[in-house]
């Protein structure tokens, strides 16, 4: 006879976090203190999400993403897998700055952004592109450094087209 183990859910969660409603926080994954996550958050396993951070309504964090300490995110955000947020402009050093991200942008994986800077509302941040600046809101960047591209009306029917292969 065969033994099976459930294999158990281990996260760390820190102290004073504030955890809001329908919250999905997958396997081995940290979350530091003084934290708030809005509702209808979904972290993916391995994410680190570091102390003092906020984190608003309908948010998609996919796995093995870092998120600094201080990091705001907005509402209706999509963060994709192994993102990098930071902090520390010039580390190791006694001065740290968060990243903002407004409402509805997209973080696309493996994307890095420097510490400081603000990703406007429903910007969109290309997979592996390295974020040195200020995003403005609407506009899509992608490369290294990040340069924009074009806005996001133009993401979105890139998107359509996209999805329309499949039928």
């Amino acid at each position: 006879m065969r033994k099976t183990y459930a294999m158990e859910t281990i996260n760390f969660i820190g102290k004073n976090v504030r955890i809001g409603k329908n919250v999905k926080i997958w396997n081995f994954t940290y979350v530091g203190e003084n934290t708030i996550i809005g509702d209808n958050v979904v972290i993916g396993s391995l994410a680190h999400v570091d102390y003092n951070v906020k984190i608003g309504n309908n948010v998609r964090i996919e796995g093995l993403v870092y998120i600094a300490p201080l990091t705001e995110i907005g509402n209706d955000v999509f963060i994709g897998p192994a993102a990098v947020i930071t902090n520390d402009p010039y580390p190791p050093s006694k001065r740290l700055i968060g990243v903002k991200i407004d409402d509805g942008a997209v973080i696309g994986g493996r994307a890095v952004i420097k510490a400081g800077v603000k990703v406007g509302k429903r910007a969109v941040v290309g997979m592996g592109a390295v974020v040195t600046k200020d995003v403005p809101e609407e506009t899509v960047v992608i490369g290294v450094p990040a340069k924009p591209v074009y806005d996001r009306k133009e993401y979105e029917r890139k998107k359509a087209n996209w999805e329309n292969l499949l039928h």
